[in-house]
């Protein structure tokens, strides 16, 4: 067989063969470089918050601190809320928790109605929350800290997750961000956890299709001599 007739073999049955997923390549590509990765993560719809220094004056020592068995912190962070300074405290064991910086008292876990109520001093959506679930396994759309509440928004489709043991906003996600989501299940063809891109199924198929370019490349030059005119006499 010779070459441009090995080469036409391998490019045409090739491309038959992985033309869908070439396809979904250059469609999920094209969305990709449409929508900047800000507005896939409703970054844009934040409320602005100027930035304020922590009001060292007003904390309280930390010296006794202890969760409910008796553990002193191993890490402690100081954070401005909305509403007040708080206190992050991670342990040993057990999980985080959440504590007034001015008297440590706790407040966490956080419960449904206060989820809901940092959720909307989140965002700068003027719609009320539809619906606040509580969520206590990961899914392809949100592998964050857990439990945690999904507060729901109609605008956008917004989801906002709150993580029950500390009150933190951890994940938004919209209408825009779960078509994102699924064009990029398609573009790294994993199809159930929508992360992995080094999997032998997408090198396979990736390295099939640069043959089958590769062999179109080939043929170039045979394709352009096929058509050029007979010289007249």
């Amino acid at each position: 067989m010779s070459l441009a007739r090995w080469a036409s073999f391998v490019h045409k049955w090739l491309a038959l063969l992985l033309g869908v997923q070439i396809l979904f390549w250059v469609a999920s590509g094209l969305f990709f470089t449409l929508f900047p990765i800000e507005q896939i993560r409703s970054e844009h719809l934040i409320r602005a918050r100027a930035s304020q220094a922590i009001d060292t004056a007003a904390l309280a020592g930390f010296g006794e601190l202890r969760n409910a068995e008796g553990q002193a912190p191993t890490k402690i962070a100081v954070e401005r809320r909305p509403d007040r300074q708080v206190v992050v405290a991670e342990f040993a064991s057990g999980p985080p928790a959440l504590y007034d910086a001015a008297t440590l008292q706790r407040l966490s876990p956080v419960t449904a109605e206060q989820a809901s109520a940092i959720a909307r001093t989140h965002v700068t959506l003027q719609s009320e929350p539809t619906a606040v679930t509580r969520v206590t396994e990961e899914s392809p759309e949100y592998r964050g800290a857990l439990p945690a509440y999904r507060v729901q928004f109609a605008e956008h489709g917004l989801s906002v997750y709150v993580a029950e043991n500390t009150g933190a906003v951890t994940a938004r996600r919209s209408d825009l961000w779960r078509l994102y989501d699924t064009l990029w299940a398609l573009h790294i063809m994993d199809w159930e956890n929508h992360e992995d891109f080094n999997h032998p199924l997408v090198i396979v198929v990736a390295a099939l299709t640069l043959i089958s370019v590769l062999a179109g490349i080939v043929l170039i030059p045979y394709r352009i001599r096929l058509r050029r005119p007979a010289r007249s006499a």
